[in-house]
């Protein structure tokens, strides 16, 4: 996108275009960071690193022994380009493997059906669930529903196609359905659960992701179509006669480990001060993880080791966090998500955690900046849009509150975000999908995240600014009639 467009929406985007010639904190800070940020576009570790990742181990679902090996891998590969105290921290987890499965229209005109088993979905019965189709478009009609109307019936929620949009706003309806509607469904005696595809491609290729424990329980086997096959089940739906369906699946769960892989470039004059970028090292099994997250991985540690190769070390300490168990849900607090983990794992240390970034959002380019509470209109935010407004980014004033999956446990024990917001258009095609694979990655788009982060990062990394301090500036008094 070019600047002129960027600049053109930026209004409608809610973003603050801060020009070159802002006051900022400290004109050689700014200057170095233009000079990593000039790095890093140039750098190949974030390509480098995603390939190797994607062919080596493909697929790394939670728990497996290829998001294992590949965790180990990872930690040799932070040691080589640089990385001190590197560890990893394994914890206990309820893996899934989703065995064999499959969907169909059945009755005089059988109809086979493209569809994928969420995530944690135990399986059917030998031989399948066969039942007649109940569809609701929209959740709450769900849970409207009368047992009567469900019981021992196939449930079909059909929210409608989800459009692609930059920042991805249309995910978050779409996966409450996808989280709770099978244990909903449950509770009414259904006898298993389907929806459309968390997607905004047209593909006949089905979105898969993770449903939710219910008591610590599995509920009914659950499963995602692609979006042609959503519509066409909707359409004999509509028809107005009986629809039956079979769902078959071997799915599986089994207990077993993720783990963390950390590792530091600590700060020259304050090392106890950390600054978190955090990406995940598992995917789902049906494409190689690609986008979702290897790219992220990617971005963080080539941005920190174009940070390193720079010839200066900040003050504060750079950590990459590698996230393990991101994708999936649990069944109790024993088992976990990397992020948890980590987050209490911390204790006092995490006092010293000046802030955290993730970067899990593809690797299409970054065009916003967001930042805590308080720091809209500061110094600081003059100062990062000086060095990130020359390769295509404005500053928001949207306040960053969520920080992700991974990072985002830090938030309620005190610990702020940043966040840097990549174009999301595409996402949502490939997301969780068997064409989330290395080919959709483009490197120019890789790098100019690579070179957002980076600069950013040294202007937070050399700096004395104290996140946790700032306070949104007070609103503005009413005026006296």
């Amino acid at each position: 996108m070019s600047i002129r467009l960027l600049t053109a929406s930026a209004v409608a985007l809610g973003l603050v275009a801060v020009t070159p010639a802002a006051h900022a904190q400290d004109a050689a800070t700014v200057q170095q960071a233009i000079v990593v940020r000039d790095a890093a576009m140039r750098s190949n570790i974030a390509m480098d690193y995603v390939t190797q990742l994607t062919t080596r181990f493909g697929a790394r679902p939670a728990g497996s022994r290829s998001e294992q090996q590949a965790a180990a891998w990872a930690a040799d590969y932070l040691r080589a380009n640089g990385f001190q105290n590197v560890r990893i921290e394994e914890f206990p987890l309820v893996g899934w493997e989703r065995g064999e499965s499959s969907a169909a229209i059945v009755g005089d005109n059988a109809q086979a059906l493209v569809a994928a088993a969420l995530g944690h979905s135990p399986a059917t019965q030998r031989g399948g669930v066969e039942a007649e189709i109940v569809r609701f478009s929209t959740f709450e009609d769900l849970q409207a529903a009368p047992e009567t109307a469900v019981r021992g019936k196939i449930v079909y929620v059909d929210l409608g196609q989800m459009h692609p949009m930059q920042d991805g706003s249309g995910y978050g309806p779409q996966t409450r359905v996808r989280g709770a509607g099978p244990g909903v469904a449950a509770a009414k005696g259904a006898a298993a659960f389907v929806m459309r595809s968390v997607g905004s491609d047209e593909d006949r290729m089905p979105h898969t992701g993770t449903t939710r424990y219910v008591d610590g329980k599995p509920t009914i086997p659950a499963f995602a179509l692609a979006a042609p096959d959503a519509d066409q089940v909707s359409r004999l739906v509509a028809l107005g006669q009986p629809v039956r369906m079979r769902l078959t699946s071997t799915a599986r769960t089994y207990r077993t480990t993720s783990q963390n892989v950390i590792g530091d470039l600590p700060g020259a004059t304050r090392p106890d001060e950390i600054i978190v970028l955090g990406s995940h090292m598992d995917s789902w099994d049906l494409g190689t993880g690609a986008i979702d997250d290897g790219a992220g991985g990617a971005i963080t540690i080539a941005a920190a080791k174009a940070i390193a190769d720079s010839g200066r070390r900040p003050a504060r300490t750079l950590r990459v966090i590698f996230y393990g168990s991101e994708e999936v849900a649990q069944p109790t607090a024993q088992t976990g998500n990397g992020g948890g983990v980590y987050a209490r794992g911390q204790g006092a240390a995490l006092d010293k955690h000046i802030i955290a970034g993730e970067s899990d959002f593809g690797a299409d380019r970054v065009y916003a900046l967001r930042l805590p509470a308080g720091a809209q209109g500061s110094d600081f935010q003059k100062a990062a849009t000086r060095v990130l407004y020359p390769i295509g980014v404005l500053a928001s004033d949207r306040v960053e509150t969520e920080g992700g999956v991974d990072v985002g446990p830090m938030g309620p024990l005190g610990v702020p975000f940043f966040g840097l917001a990549q174009d999301g258009t595409r996402y949502f095609d490939l997301h969780h999908t068997a064409n989330d694979t290395l080919d959709k990655v483009d490197p120019a788009q890789l790098n100019q995240n690579v070179a957002a982060w980076a600069g950013l990062l040294w202007l937070i990394a050399d700096s004395d600014v104290d996140f946790r301090a700032m306070k949104p500036a007070p609103a503005p008094a009413a005026p006296t009639r």
